[in-house]
């Protein structure tokens, strides 16, 4: 993919369907008992990875007018994969089905591509393990072997927060004999549980905990899908470091767990104005955009479970202004698509950036002035995007290898970018 400078970036956008929602969606529809239709399904990779493995679980998905409608007979009808289920790229994939499979009666070994592969995968097997399921990791990582059967509720204190683990629980809580509760360090995304109650299961949340019975029976629900906040990100750095920039996105997923990306970017001095035109079960709403002067922040580790997708765009915001961004509490970072603190910084500094790697996070050194280069996505969409974004204003010319990535979250950026780049001004 190659990127040249541009002078102007404006538009009105509307973006497909949020990633975190449809794995959601799609996986409770399976769950629940007759049609579930689901618009604006999200077009990421990784969904279409979620779709796969529940059809070979038994469970009819049709892509109609748009549309995906999953028909779902409730877990019991779930049956054993005759393969593997291959999760491709999606640890959210991966890691909810998990807690799904992890209650049915029979073996499912769940697994993924290279990348995936390398990810840590016994902090979903341990509450699984101690719900009453067998699981056997390669040594921590995927293949992921499972030996399902009857659950019993419990009680789970995380230690690493982790909204894909906590879904993963809850995903096996609804199939437990009794009541589960889910208590998280710090605050996750809350999709599962703003979800479950639109399929007629309901939650109780105090504070840090979150409580199902299980035996419920789901309801299929007709759901139009937001746009996806965090491919918005992308779009609204593009708004701010482009001299003459402005960005209208309607439609968008604006949960307050998704968000904090905007909080630190006003805290940066950026000129974006956002309002919400529906709340329940998720906030939607608008984001606007505009050219802006960024200075330095900081982010903390309480702050980082609700930007961890985030992370590298806001870098690349931080290296085109006049300050410095520091980030703490990230190592979470290190284990993600690709070492996202390490291949951030090499692709930044090849570009002409100043950023200095920590255990736990980075610092970027504001420049106000990128070159473009040759750089390595190293087979990870977010590292890939952020740094197609920052072509966009690196005087030059910006090569990105393996940019076909992209596809795993967001395939429409790149006609997205032609579209902000031609548009009148």
């Amino acid at each position: 993919m190659r990127i040249t400078q541009t002078r102007h970036f404006r538009g009105r956008f509307t973006l497909p369907g949020d990633k975190s929602l449809s794995h959601r969606l799609a996986i409770l529809g399976a769950l629940a008992h007759g049609e579930s239709r689901l618009s604006n399904f999200s077009t990421a990779d990784d969904c279409g990875a979620t779709l796969r493995c529940l059809e070979a679980l038994g469970v009819e998905a049709r892509h109609q007018d748009h549309s995906v409608v999953v028909v779902g007979r409730g877990p019991e009808s779930l049956r054993a994969s005759a393969a593997p289920l291959d999760a491709a790229n999606s640890g959210s994939t991966l890691r909810m089905l998990a807690g799904v499979v992890a209650a049915r009666p029979f073996r499912t070994v769940l697994t993924g591509d290279a990348s995936l592969r390398r990810r840590p995968v016994e902090r979903v097997a341990e509450p699984l393990r101690t719900m009453g399921a067998r699981l056997t990791s390669s040594d921590g990582r995927p293949p992921l072997v499972i030996e399902g059967g009857p659950l019993k509720a419990m009680t789970w204190a995380m230690t690493t927060p982790s909204a894909q683990v906590k879904s993963a629980v809850l995903l096996a809580a609804l199939q437990a004999e009794g009541r589960t509760t889910v208590v998280e360090p710090a605050a996750t995304r809350d999709h599962t549980e703003r979800l479950l109650p639109a399929f007629g299961v309901p939650v109780e949340v105090k504070g840090a905990a979150v409580s199902v019975q299980g035996g419920a029976t789901l309801q299929p629900v007709a759901f139009d899908v937001p746009g996806d906040v965090s491919s918005a990100a992308f779009l609204v750095v593009a708004g701010l470091i482009v001299p003459d920039a402005f960005i209208h996105i309607e439609n968008v997923l604006l949960n307050p767990r998704r968000t904090a990306f905007l909080d630190v970017l006003r805290r940066m001095g950026a000129h974006i104005e956002m309002g919400i035109r529906t709340r329940d079960p998720e906030p939607v709403g608008w984001i606007e955009a505009r050219s802006s002067r960024l200075e330095g922040a900081e982010v903390g580790a309480d702050e980082v479970p609700a930007l961890i997708d985030e992370v590298p765009v806001l870098a690349v915001a931080a290296a085109l202004g006049h300050g410095e961004l520091v980030v703490r509490g990230a190592a979470e970072l290190r284990v993600k698509e690709s070492d996202r603190i390490a291949t951030l910084a090499e692709g930044l500094r090849r570009m002409g950036g100043a950023v200095d790697e920590h255990p736990d996070g980075l610092t970027v050194h504001g420049r106000a002035k990128l070159t473009g280069a040759s750089v390595r996505s190293h087979g990870d969409h977010r590292i890939a995007m952020a740094l197609a974004i920052a072509g966009l204003a690196a005087d030059g010319e910006t090569e990105i290898e393996d940019a076909g990535c992209i596809a795993v979250s967001f395939p429409e950026l790149p006609s997205l970018l032609d579209r902000g780049r031609q548009a009148e001004r």
